[in-house]
């Protein structure tokens, strides 16, 4: 699909792997590489390319935790884009066991994310250093809004990313980490902030559902997304309803 309908831009939201080994690193960088030859690409980690275990809580080597995502894919986990009319930023919500993601619920473990005070203060210097007027994208790993299915957060502080998007006039958030697919509308500022989460490209579906991905289309008048649901059938993804945003 990437080939054929040759997109602006190709954004990853993270989890390129299963446990972070360097063979599914490997076939991830071919993906992306192919992708290169036709689109600009953003990425971003997800939890499961992070051996949060090598340094739970500061306790060992945060290098370590991260270093094949590192080798094969990114040194820079924050990076930056910026296309004719809209500036992309990535925020690293991936952290493995830090403060910032620990909680009550002993399954949040290594899987649940963090977006700091100091990452939100780094995108609003991005941002503010990209041509004004440009259209505003964070793309990040974890959800921010809860999962219809999971009835999860991916953020620890999810209230604390709603303030951020608000104060950096957000005008779209690409992640994924829930495994179902979902667009929604923040209806807090002028126009809002949607919310496009991808669900998983693979059979780790929540729910039985299809593996899921999402083509967006950003113009001065509107955000447009169509889905694009797996079909067994057809063996390529079919696009479902489009939802369109005026701005």
């Amino acid at each position: 699909m990437i080939n054929t309908r040759r997109f602006d831009v190709v954004a990853v939201s993270g989890d390129l792997s299963q446990r972070a080994r360097p063979g599914e690193f490997q076939a991830a960088r071919q993906l992306l590489r192919d992708a290169e030859k036709v689109s600009r690409v953003i990425v971003v980690p997800g939890n499961h390319d992070v051996k949060w275990w090598r340094a739970p809580l500061g306790v060992g080597s945060r290098a370590s935790a991260i270093a094949n995502y590192a080798k094969y894919i990114s040194a820079d986990f924050e990076p930056v884009l910026i296309v004719p009319g809209v500036t992309f930023v990535g925020i690293n919500t991936a952290q493995g066991v830090v403060p910032g993601t620990i909680t009550w619920n002993p399954r949040d473990v290594g899987v649940v994310g963090n977006m700091s005070s100091a990452q939100i203060a780094e995108a609003r210097a991005k941002f503010d250093a990209a041509p004004k007027g440009n259209q505003r994208v964070i793309v990040m790993h974890h959800n921010p809004l809860r999962g219809e299915i999971s009835n999860r957060y991916g953020l620890s502080h999810p209230a604390r990313a709603a303030k951020a998007f608000v104060d950096l006039g957000i005008d779209l958030v690409l992640c994924g980490h829930d495994h179902q697919e979902g667009v929604y509308h923040i209806e807090h500022t002028t126009y809002g902030t949607i919310v496009c989460t991808a669900g998983t490209v693979s059979n780790r579906t929540r729910g039985q559902r299809p593996s899921a991905m999402n083509v967006v289309t950003l113009t001065r008048e509107a955000i447009e997304v169509e889905p694009q649901i797996w079909s067994v059938e057809s063996q390529s993804f079919l696009p479902g309803p489009v939802k369109r945003f005026p701005r």
